[in-house]
């Protein structure tokens, strides 16, 4: 059964030489180094403007912790940032794959921005809420992987499925077809939330799992 996840994997890892997304990678990347220009100067001109001590080297010792503290915080959340600009074209992705693999298969319709952001807005929200609520199983020490590595396998899973399935079936027929193929796109949501954790990889992580979605779903929809 996890045949079919290793050659969409396969698959899709390939069209991340594909122009079109290589496009979508470097519009991602310099979007979130202006993004993150801005919070350097943000925070610059505040630690410049701001007097928090009286005593000179006390001042200079904040001055330096502040910009410790933005590089770790832009070092820590940069590959997220990078992958949630990524996300607003996932069904650009999702066209560029089905172009080069399916060219049979007719056209899906333009999706508003609007329908973009509040999509990507609510499923970060949700995996945002969900990371937080899992914090205090910490406690349960070396079985909180399995934990983390389900639940957000599961949700990975569900989420890039949906959004694959939704552009071209009923919400009805998406979701049966998903619990129908739940175990394979369990895995894909396994392997997903590890590639997360894997430094540079994630950076590619969300074009990897919307093109194995889109290569899973035309297989899963060919078998009905």
């Amino acid at each position: 059964m996890g045949l079919e996840v290793i050659k969409a994997f396969i698959k899709a890892t390939d069209q991340i030489f594909d122009p079109q997304t290589r496009r979508i990678v470097w519009i991602a990347f310099a979007t979130t180094v202006g993004l993150f220009c801005l919070l350097w100067l943000a925070v610059g001109i505040i630690l410049l403007n701001t007097t928090f001590f009286a005593v000179e080297w006390l001042e200079i010792i904040i001055g330096w912790l502040g910009g410790l503290a933005t590089a770790t915080f832009t070092w820590l959340l940069f590959p997220t940032a990078v992958s949630a600009v990524i996300s607003f074209f996932l069904e650009d992705i999702a066209q560029a794959v089905e172009k080069k693999h399916y060219p049979h298969i007719a056209s899906t319709s333009s999706v508003p921005t609007t329908s973009k952001v509040l999509s990507t807005f609510r499923f970060l929200t949700i995996m945002l809420s969900l990371n937080i609520l899992l914090i205090p199983l910490l406690i349960t020490g070396p079985i909180f992987p399995f934990i983390f590595y389900g639940i957000n396998g599961y949700l990975l899973g569900r989420e890039y499925f949906e959004l694959v399935a939704f552009r071209r079936i009923d919400t009805c027929s998406a979701i049966t077809l998903r619990k129908k193929n739940a175990f394979q796109i369990f895995l894909v949501g396994v392997l997903v939330a590890l590639l997360l954790t894997v430094p540079f990889v994630n950076l590619f992580t969300p074009i990897i799992t919307t093109g194995m979605m889109v290569h899973l779903f035309e297989d899963f929809r060919n078998r009905v």
